[in-house]
């Protein structure tokens, strides 16, 4: 896994996945993602190059990134107001955009 692409690649996909539904609250979204990223960014990349390796599968990928989700606070949102249902559905869809871009990146 190349660092700086496969980072890069994961923000962009997480900002346009969550900046088109919730277009009001981009730079909200943009500081939690930064948050997130800046806080698992050492563990993603080494466990992105356990997957490539074959040292770990997909389905353990997934089961380590729920694990993260206890880090992904989404300050900034909260600050905006939005309900704790919304919060973890953005949640999910972090934690799922993250799975499928750390996987494509890393069997490419």
């Amino acid at each position: 896994m190349e660092k700086n692409n496969s980072i890069e690649e994961l923000k962009k996909a997480l900002v346009e996945t969550l900046g088109e539904e919730y277009k009001h609250l981009k730079p909200e979204i943009q500081k939690d993602i930064d948050d997130f990223i800046q806080k698992s960014e050492a563990k993603l990349i080494r466990w992105t190059t356990y997957v490539a390796d074959a040292v770990l599968t997909a389905s353990e990928l997934k089961w380590l990134l729920k694990s993260q989700q206890s880090i992904l606070t989404l300050k900034a949102l909260q600050a905006a107001g939005l309900s704790r249902i919304r919060l973890n559905n953005i949640k999910k869809r972090i934690l799922e955009t993250t799975l499928t871009v750390l996987i494509s990146t890393t069997l490419k």
